[in-house]
């Protein structure tokens, strides 16, 4: 049983839940000072973490089902649970439906709005697998799907949406887009063969990486600009240097000629930065309501 849970959690890759959650936490965090004037609350916090499990690991699980032909015929993916036969497909659909079950019951315990967009995040969650196989703007799906942890966990605590949350939805819409677009350049290749649609396969690697760099310049400014329409402090603005020099840095070791380190820029970099800024915000917000 221990076996199985393991390659479960290696499917759905469960340490990269680094990247959404912190960005989860902060648009609840935001939202909840933006609206109210102070932190949310620990129950709604626990109530996101749940909702962030249960979507991740249904997204996930879908992700490798769908794509588990493809994963099967790449170098890079064909030892993955499923096409190495370590699950069977019908387990996986079992996974995904007791996902979705708990991701749905976190919700009802968040806002009412929360529930009524239920239906839109779902259909991101299964919609964004299928887009590489028609356009090469798959990478903006998933940074969408990615930022609706953000945009959900402000939702979850407010029960609103405001200009301030799409701001904030849209900078990390870029993010991910731009890291998976430097993703992406490691199958370009293997896309092209297969017929599949990436930037990196339909524009080459240097033009892509160059459209990662474009991508990343959106995310600083949406960033740069919740400083000003959300009154935040010199704390989050320390965040968001930290941030912005860990994304120049990114690109400076990843180059067209050089993609050894792509796995760098893509975990730990972008790892790195989610928790930076979730915990600049923390403090920042959490100073200018205790003192």
């Amino acid at each position: 049983m221990f076996k199985k849970i393991k390659i479960f959690l290696e499917m759905i890759k469960v340490e990269h839940t680094l990247f959404a959650l912190p960005f989860a936490f902060m648009g609840a965090m935001l939202g909840s000072y933006v609206i109210f004037g102070h932190l949310p609350t620990w129950q709604q916090i626990v109530w996101i973490l749940v909702a962030m499990v249960g979507a991740r690991s249904a997204a996930m699980g879908l992700n490798r089902l769908i794509d588990r032909t493809f994963d099967g015929k790449n170098p890079r993916t064909m030892m993955r649970a499923i096409p190495a036969g370590l699950l069977r497909s019908g387990e996986v659909v079992i996974f995904i439906i007791i996902s979705l079950i708990v991701f749905f019951w976190a919700v009802l315990e968040l806002s009412p709005l929360a529930l009524r967009l239920l239906p839109v995040a779902v259909f991101m969650l299964i919609f964004y697998s299928f887009t590489k196989r028609f356009t090469w703007l798959c990478h903006v799906v998933l940074g969408m799907t990615i930022a609706l942890a953000p945009l959900g966990g402000w939702v979850a605590v407010t029960g609103t949406v405001t200009w301030t949350a799409i701001v904030f939805f849209v900078a990390i819409t870029f993010w991910t887009a731009g890291f998976d677009v430097i993703y992406a350049c490691d199958d370009a290749e293997f896309d092209r063969k297969e017929g599949l649609h990436s930037i990196p396969s339909r524009f080459g690697v240097p033009r892509a990486l160059k459209i990662a760099q474009g991508f990343h310049v959106i995310t600083a400014i949406g960033l740069i600009s919740l400083f000003f329409i959300a009154d935040l402090g010199w704390w989050y603005a320390a965040g968001v240097v930290i941030a912005i020099a860990i994304l120049f840095y990114e690109h400076y070791i990843v180059t067209p000629k050089d993609l050894s380190r792509l796995q760098t820029a893509f975990f730990t970099m972008n790892g790195a930065l989610s928790i930076i800024m979730f915990a600049f915000t923390l403090v920042d917000l959490a100073v200018k309501q205790w003192w």
